[in-house]
């Protein structure tokens, strides 16, 4: 019982449950503040929608590459991104079976929230819900055979409407909401392409066509810094929407991201890329705190 659940916990990368419902809510909180009124009954109902939803993307994402992932030839993201360090799908820990049926289970559990929520809010969460998971399956097979990074750029539609659907849970799409996934898209392209280049051996094992296969290490390094500084352009338009907590929040995570790719050009090297990958990660959830700080205060 003690190396299944291990083994789950592994599949949906457990360590990095807290950080969904917080990016999920932080578009919920910004329609709050456009279109008035709280509750703490849709801000727990949100948070589970973002967490089971972001969960279920996780197990489909790995019942897709369950035959590639076999072929790994080292294990560093493995490490960083399982809690027990393993893939339990290819291990053999956790069948493909049982993993259809959880991504089953956790996406009808997500869904029968969402339909607790008001029309046509439900619709609009529901749609992006589909789309999402859609768009994953789309970028795990589509990557298998490219030659330009079509997947890549489509695939991570599904990470910036993220947020969106948040958002939707309560308000109607307009500007804000607009701004917020035009500022995010820069950064979910640069971080896949920073797991890309960290993951370059195995991605050769495997036979995809990722951002560092199809460029080489350098060209993945363009591809990350190129994209964040796209990123730290457009929040000139998004910052337009918050207050001074998120301003002074948001100069925080681009001053680490600033550093981090600086530390990357030094070292020039996956491991340099490993490093800061948490940092990444870390100003992800600088700015979902920054923004609910901001609805709060």
């Amino acid at each position: 019982m003690k190396e299944t659940l291990k083994s789950y916990l592994d599949l949906t990368r457990a360590h990095f449950l807290p950080a969904w419902p917080l990016v999920f809510c932080s578009g919920l909180v910004l329609a709050f503040a456009n279109y008035g009124g709280f509750s703490w009954e849709l801000i727990i109902k949100a948070a589970l929608i973002g967490l089971f939803g972001f969960e279920a993307g996780f197990v489909l994402n790995d019942y897709v590459d369950r035959n590639r992932d076999r072929l790994d030839v080292e294990n560093t993201m493995t490490r960083y991104w399982r809690p027990f360090k393993e893939r339990p799908i290819p291990s053999g820990r956790i069948s493909s079976k049982n993993a259809f049926w959880l991504f089953i289970l956790l996406a009808v559990v997500t869904s029968a929230l969402i339909f607790t929520l008001p029309y046509p809010n439900s619709l609009y969460v529901f749609a992006i819900m589909l789309y999402s998971y859609g768009i994953e399956a789309f970028y795990q097979v589509k990557k298998r055979d490219q030659k330009l990074p079509v997947a890549q750029l489509l695939g991570r539609t599904d990470f910036t409407l993220f947020p969106a659907a948040g958002y939707l849970c309560y308000g109607q799409p307009d500007m804000t909401i607009l701004l917020y996934m035009v500022f995010f898209y820069p950064w979910t392209i640069a971080h896949l392409g920073l797991n890309d280049f960290i993951d370059l051996e195995n991605d050769r094992a495997r036979g995809m066509k990722s951002i560092a296969v199809l460029y080489g290490a350098k060209g993945s390094m363009y591809w990350v810094t190129g994209f964040t500084l796209l990123h730290f352009f457009m929040s000139i338009f998004f910052l337009r929407e918050l207050g001074n907590i998120a301003l002074y929040g948001f100069f925080a995570g681009f001053v680490l991201l600033a550093g981090s790719n600086l530390y990357l050009w030094r070292k020039k090297s996956p491991g340099a890329g490993m490093k800061i990958l948490p940092i990444y990660h870390s100003t992800l959830v600088i700015y979902a705190v920054s923004i609910i700080l901001d609805f709060i205060y």
